[in-house]
């Protein structure tokens, strides 16, 4: 069972955004043909691909603060100790968690507004829910990676190890 939650632990975000992305290119692809051979297309076909992009972004996002491919500055890191850096990286963590947190309420907010009107999407006439989602799913995902970054580098400083400064995504 460990060996099962440490893949996930390590591929969730890669299999999502995987499943978005083939998703997204093969529902373009096709609406592109319809458009192109048959000369007419679906209202369903932009919004999937709308909402594949969406969920892509957020997942994407955490799947960022996972592996440290933000965009930063980090041109003061380069000239600090290993200590100062692993603090500098504990606050940057602290302050995305904050942010973190009052996004996931606002966004948690809509979805619960959303569910309680009953909106559904204009094409697919599908609740909206599961589209307005997205974003808390991904805050979500991003609070916990951002939990695990922190007690990473907490345990890194504590053992006076070089900060994990990221390992590529994709190879």
């Amino acid at each position: 069972m460990p060996r099962i939650l440490e893949a996930l632990n390590k591929n969730v975000e890669r299999w999502a955004l995987l499943v978005f992305y083939v998703m997204l290119v093969a529902t373009m692809f096709i609406e592109v043909l319809r458009r192109e051979v048959m000369a007419y297309s679906s209202i369903w076909g932009e919004e999937i691909v709308r909402y594949s992009f969406i969920y892509l972004a957020w997942i994407g996002a955490a799947a960022a603060v996972r592996e440290r491919g933000h965009i930063r500055i980090d041109v003061i890191l380069e000239y600090v100790g290993p200590r100062v850096k692993a603090l500098i990286y504990i606050f940057g963590d602290i302050v995305m968690f904050g942010v973190a947190l009052v996004a996931l309420y606002w966004s948690f907010e809509t979805v619960l507004v959303s569910a309680k009107f009953g909106s559904v999407t204009h094409g697919l006439r599908v609740s909206q829910v599961w589209f307005l989602a997205a974003v808390p799913i991904g805050f979500s995902l991003l609070i916990l990676r951002l939990v695990q970054s922190f007690i990473r580098d907490i345990h890194d400083l504590r053992h006076g190890r070089p900060v994990y400064e990221g390992d590529k995504l994709f190879d």
